[in-house]
């Protein structure tokens, strides 16, 4: 099974790649049209002449691996998208392929956790248009709304939350999935020296998350126009 997990930056996604990964029976793929989004955007990223470098940035042969086995025969292939990494120029087809799932985060913990990496965020940037787009788009040819899980609900009940997912994909619920060992990974992008460093730290997923943040006036603007995006895929939230 090829499962292909669609949020935006800063979503607990890369958590939850370790969490598959930790598995034994998957192999994960960090961000895999991150270069060639780059490529063909021209956008500035941190570190974007190294992630160009290492990391292929033909889409076409992107989507073709993402469509296929993965590499050694594991039983599941678990790849982390970026929302936004699938701009209109990149064909969807391989997404046929794959489960699709949708992993949301509140926007107003998206914007705060964003902007500590890359300041001035925009609505591009933070992938809730996108997401909702391509939620549309896979409900469109399903006949009925793809999976979606909320990082709230994750971090509120992780063996819940992911038991509630693993059943949905029919696939077995193991506890390895809630542990991983601390540091970087060999599945990590070459840019996860920028991004990555809390979940490096981590073991685990983190405790609940408080109150929303306090956001400066231009970035509760931001949120607050992501906030309908989020909400209609909340609803339907394992």
């Amino acid at each position: 099974m090829n499962i292909a997990m669609w949020s935006g930056p800063r979503n607990l996604s890369t958590a939850m790649m370790y969490a598959f990964a930790a598995r034994g029976d998957c192999a994960v793929w960090d961000e895999p049209f991150y270069a060639a989004y780059l490529s063909a955007t021209g956008i500035d990223h941190p570190m974007c002449d190294e992630i160009i470098a290492a990391h292929e940035v033909n889409p076409a042969r992107v989507a073709a691996s993402c469509a296929a086995p993965p590499a050694g025969g594991a039983p599941l292939f678990y790849q982390k998208h970026m929302t936004l990494h699938m701009i209109p120029a990149f064909d969807r087809g391989f997404m046929r392929a794959c489960t699709n799932v949708f992993l949301i985060r509140h926007p107003a913990r998206v914007v705060a956790s964003y902007a500590k990496k890359r300041e001035g965020p925009t609505l591009a940037d933070i992938g809730f248009v996108q997401q909702a787009e391509l939620f549309d788009e896979v409900a469109g040819w399903m006949g009925r709304a793809p999976l979606v899980i909320d990082s709230a609900d994750i971090r509120a009940d992780p063996a819940g939350a992911l038991g509630r997912l693993c059943a949905a994909l029919g696939i077995p619920l193991t506890d390895r999935m809630l542990r991983w060992p601390a540091g970087p990974k060999p599945f990590d992008g070459v840019w996860a020296p920028h991004w990555y460093g809390a979940v490096h730290r981590s073991t685990g997923f983190e405790d609940p998350e408080g109150p929303l943040p306090d956001l400066p006036e231009d970035y509760a603007r931001l949120a607050e126009t992501a906030l309908p995006h989020y909400d209609r895929l909340r609803a339907y939230a394992l």
